[in-house]
């Protein structure tokens, strides 16, 4: 005899028709959700990048981990050197034994100078070529999609400088932005906290 297929019960028991026991199946469809991305997530952009090593990604292979962003260019004389000095500073208050769960992206504002080689130097350069560490070189209209979504507006005003905003950005597991600070130097008790509370 046939039992009823793919009918669900919401309460324990028994199979009417083979009087097996019902199992509970809310684990399974807990875990199923973890793995769905809501529409707030940076996950849903589908533009390609390079990492610092040259490998081709999409945003949705940092996907598991806490993820702190911040936009830059290499040749930055000004902004980009503090805001490289905020992310040190935001890793430094991160106890050891949590940076596995953390990727810390710094993703490049000027593509045709900012090559992966390029990038991968400025890494080793700035002491930020740890596994925690990710360097990002995208397509110009990827870069200009991704900055729209993280509300930073850069703009060109001459072959090597950038006018942009000075905005580090945190994302939980599932790339759904919680927290941003925007600043040169500011007090980042607030992000550092929000990690914190990420990463338990």
């Amino acid at each position: 005899m046939l039992c009823e297929g793919a009918k669900f019960y919401d309460e324990a028991g028994s199979c009417p028709v083979c009087k097996m026991d019902l199992k509970q199946i809310e684990k399974a469809s807990k875990e199923m959700e973890t793995d769905e991305i809501s529409e707030e997530s940076i996950f849903n952009l589908m533009s390609k990048w390079h990492t610092e090593e040259g490998k081709e990604i999409q945003l949705e292979d940092l996907k598991g981990k806490t993820l702190v962003v911040v936009m830059i260019y290499t040749s930055c004389k000004a902004a980009c050197p503090r805001l490289v000095a905020d992310m040190r500073n935001i890793e430094a208050q991160i106890p050891d034994e949590k940076l596995k769960d953390l990727t810390f992206a710094l993703v490049s504002i000027d593509p045709e100078t900012d090559t992966p080689e390029r990038l991968k130097a400025f890494a080793i350069e700035n002491q930020m070529d740890d596994e925690q560490w990710t360097f990002l070189h995208g397509t110009e209209s990827g870069v200009r999609e991704f900055a729209n979504v993280l509300s930073v507006k850069y703009k060109e005003i001459s072959p090597i400088d950038f006018s942009h905003s000075n905005i580090i950005s945190v994302f939980n597991a599932k790339g759904e932005l919680k927290h941003q600070q925007e600043g040169l130097g500011v007090d980042n008790k607030e992000t550092i906290e929000t990690i914190l509370q990420l990463i338990q």
